[in-house]
């Protein structure tokens, strides 16, 4: 229950649903009641008749019109009951759902490198479908089951105490033999999800990679691995099935003894004289409406584990606290030249070891363009992640013109950053959509002088429908040439002051790689640089040079002072005349380079 409770206090703001489906509730509990009064006026009406007794007709014609109104209310009520709860529970999903994806937002980069997509994707699914489903059912259904039982209760007592007791008794006993259930269920419950979520996010995973799945030929081995969870989780559910039904028959037997005797009590006192026909058909029918709720309570307790199953993995998610926090004095970052600095810094992804950074400090004065070269894993992916603050620093601070980046919201901060990656990764929609992704209400004209900036609007006026051709999902209909040019455009249009870029033109062909190498000189002029170079051409064109090996600092100057050193850059500048060779792109490739 403490998950249903959590789940309300979530969502307060619809307490109006909640309120509208309590008085509905409530009213719908009265008018049930009133059949079985109305049905024992009519059996007392007709056995006051066959003993000789004067009943008019009308008598009967107005507990029949009554008993029709109490009908036709119960269907209109219930009805609009059931569409508040539908309304309620679509809007809960919504709620819960918008909360999730918030809060996924807030969590950092890290968070991400130790979960997979589809995992955090079924995970979304299955909970929120779960609780709203719940929601769902108990404003339906068990207020209404739960009222309706106490107040038949109070009216059985005062015609047979037996039979009351008798009721009362029962309900401890259900609900205890439900909990001896319910800890067997909730374990094997928590392997299937487990399961669910390997399939589904391999299923997801597989979906999006469809192009690495058919050209390695894999398609039944991905297929196979779904099988086998799927089959994993039919063996669970059997095992889950089994103890549940065991239960059930020990629940439902126990219940059958216990109206057996309920009908025993309730025929003997009428044999005996102490009541009439009426009341034996009006306990009977109350006893009735006190059954349905119990025998119809095994769905709902199975709704309730299976929320409480669910909503353990939502607030899983939800109880995860974001590591990198803005400080309460943050300030909005303000750049006015763009200078960036690394000052000793010491970085690990889990801070106690296997450090990736050791005392790392170097400067990026305004307007320059700093690269950064070393064999891969040395850590230049890592330093342009941590001046986007994507994680945390063990030690050492980075400063953009003399502002401490750990003083500054992180909002301010990427802001006033653009960033290129190496693979252009753009959203599904309109090649207007993505090259206006940073302000969606930037004017026509921003985006073709963005575009045109970029080197793309020459390929742009040729799509179907220019700025407004769908692209597919992450620019599946473009080019790698297209897709890397729309990429700039979108930062050119952002306007930063600084620039992280991670340059991808080794795996264009050489009409595309002109066309972006253009692109980038225009979105790096005048602005602060770093970066994460491919290509010889590219740091040649630099005004500094960073080389990093075993995560320290080893050499930093302009290219034509490295290239009389023996150091990285001057290797580099070897081995770009052995490009041609095996040995020389075996070399290169350790570090990420292209001649």
């Amino acid at each position: 229950m403490r998950e249903i409770l959590r789940i309300v206090r979530y969502s307060l703001k619809l307490w109006p649903y909640y309120l509208a489906i309590t008085i509905f509730v409530v009213i719908l509990s009265a008018l049930n009641l009133a059949t079985p009064f109305l049905t024992k006026g009519l059996i007392d009406g007709l056995t006051t008749k066959y003993a000789g007794g004067s009943v008019d007709f009308s008598y009967f014609l107005m507990l029949l019109g009554l008993m029709f109104l109490a009908n036709v209310a119960i269907t209109l009520l219930s009805n609009i009951n059931g569409f508040i709860g539908d309304n309620m529970s679509v809007k809960l999903n919504s709620l819960l759902s918008s909360r999730y994806f918030e809060h996924l937002m807030s969590l950092p980069v890290g968070y991400y490198d130790n979960e997979l997509t589809g995992k955090i994707t079924a995970r979304l699914e299955r909970s929120i479908s779960t609780i709203s489903t719940l929601m769902q059912t108990l404003g339906n259904n068990f207020v209404q089951f739960f009222l309706t039982t106490i107040v038949t209760l109070v009216v059985i007592s005062l015609y047979s105490w037996p039979v009351a007791l008798l009721l009362v008794v029962i309900f401890p006993t259900y609900i205890w033999i439900t909990h001896l259930s319910s800890k067997a269920w909730q374990k094997s419950q928590e392997g299937i999800n487990a399961d669910l979520d390997k399939a589904n996010g391999r299923f997801i995973e597989s979906i999006a990679q469809v192009r690495v799945v058919k050209s390695f030929v894999t398609e039944m081995r991905e297929v196979s691995f779904f099988k086998s969870k799927r089959a994993s989780i039919e063996r669970q559910t059997k095992l889950q099935s089994n103890h549940w039904h065991k239960y059930d028959v020990v629940r439902r037997i126990i219940l059958n003894i216990v109206f057996f005797g309920i009908y025993l009590v309730i025929i003997w006192q009428a044999y005996i004289g102490m009541y009439g026909l009426g009341t034996v058909v009006l306990l009977i029918t109350l006893v009735l409406q006190a059954e349905f709720p119990l025998f119809g309570s095994s769905f709902i307790i199975d709704a309730i584990q299976r929320s409480s199953s669910g909503s353990k993995d939502y607030f899983e998610i939800m109880n995860k606290k974001a590591d990198i926090v803005d400080s309460a004095d943050a300030k909005k970052l303000r750049v006015k030249e763009g200078k960036v600095e690394y000052r000793a810094i010491n970085f690990s992804y889990d801070k106690k070891s296997n450090r990736v950074l050791h005392d790392i400090s170097f400067i990026i004065e305004p307007g320059q363009k700093l690269a950064l070269v070393g064999e891969s894993g040395e850590g230049k992916t890592t330093l342009a992640n941590l001046l986007l603050r994507f994680y945390e620093l063990n030690s050492g601070e980075v400063l953009v013109d003399g502002q401490s980046i750990t003083g500054v919201t992180q909002k301010s901060l990427r802001e006033s950053v653009g960033v290129v990656f190496q693979e252009p990764l753009l959203f599904s929609g309109t090649v207007r959509d993505n090259i206006a992704y940073s302000n969606p209400k930037l004017a026509d004209s921003a985006i073709i002088a963005g575009a045109k900036a970029a080197n793309a609007y020459g390929f742009i006026k040729k799509l179907p429908s220019g700025l407004d051709t769908e692209i597919g999902e992450r620019g599946v209909k473009l080019s790698g040439g297209q897709k890397q040019r729309i990429a700039i455009a979108r930062a050119i249009v952002k306007n930063p002051k600084i620039l992280i870029l991670d340059e991808a033109t080794s795996s264009l062909d050489s009409k595309a790689e002109r066309e972006v190498q253009l692109a980038l000189e225009h979105l790096m002029k005048d602005r602060t640089t770093l970066i994460i170079a491919h290509r010889l051409s590219t740091i040649s064109g630099v005004d500094t040079i960073v080389g990093l090996k075993n995560g320290q600092v080893v050499e930093v100057g302009s290219p034509d002072e490295l290239a009389k050193t023996d150091g990285i850059y001057a290797e580099l500048l070897k081995l770009q005349t052995l490009g041609q060779t095996e040995e020389g792109r075996a070399k290169l490739k350790k570090y990420g380079m292209e001649g």
